[in-house]
């Protein structure tokens, strides 16, 4: 199988020279069987150090674009994101939310590890946003339970706008499994997902040790960026 070339004969070895990951709470994790991975989200690196430190495989949903790209670049693209476990997802349309959920339930259907970033994107300055109750509706829907996870130091590595940073021995941390079968027909009560979302970033932080804000982290970064330009700006005007 691809994927195990990948991880253990190609990208794994390297990766774990060059960084040791270290890995806390991997009892949490269960030998077989379905169950979500709730993570927190620093870097685009986060896919890869998170599912190293596993004996299992892990899938996450990725942009559909990188299994479509033309030519022989967009070839190796598709094969490396398709045996890595990842899932196309086209996030441009007003389903693309609805086509994650699908293809996640597909992969725990099938007895899986089903990785996922609540907060939907890199957090920009380290912090811990609100999480979208994607995560919640999932687990209500197939009644999985909830590894949470905390990535650290991640965006060491690869901090948020370049490509490398520097060299640093990530952490990787599962929580103990969250069981909602109490909240069973409840997957449609708004107030029931917020609650369980809630309560799953919660666990990250505790885990992760970063500063929780309550606001999307989409809504955070287009205000700084509004804020960096509104700064340069007034620099210009002076």
């Amino acid at each position: 199988m691809f994927y195990w070339f990948l991880k253990w004969v190609a990208l794994g070895p390297l990766l774990r020279v060059v960084f040791r990951p270290q890995a806390e709470g991997l009892e949490n994790i269960p030998t077989d069987g379905p169950a979500i991975l709730a993570s927190n989200h620093l870097s685009y690196a986060d896919w890869l150090f998170m599912p190293l430190t596993l004996p299992r495989r892990v899938s996450f949903v990725a942009k559909a674009e990188y299994f479509t790209a033309p030519g022989l670049k967009g070839w190796f693209q598709k094969t490396f994101f398709s045996g890595s476990g990842q899932i196309p997802i086209d996030r441009s349309g007003a389903n693309a939310a609805e086509g994650a959920l699908i293809s996640a339930k597909g992969v725990l259907g099938k007895g899986e590890l089903f990785g996922i970033y609540p907060e939907g994107t890199r957090s920009h300055d380290g912090r811990l946003y609100r999480g979208k109750t994607g995560v919640a509706r999932l687990a209500l829907e197939t009644g999985v339970p909830v590894i949470p996870v905390a990535v650290v130091g991640t965006d060491v590595v690869a901090p948020p706008g370049k490509k490398f940073g520097k060299v640093t021995r990530p952490q990787v941390r599962f929580g103990k499994p969250l069981d909602f079968s109490r909240y069973e027909g409840l997957e449609n009560d708004r107030y029931i997902l917020r609650s369980v979302t809630d309560e799953i970033m919660y666990e990250i932080m505790t885990l992760s040790g970063q500063e929780y804000v309550d606001m999307y982290a989409t809504r955070a970064k287009a205000e700084a960026k509004q804020a960096e330009r509104e700064a340069a700006a007034e620099k210009k005007a002076s």
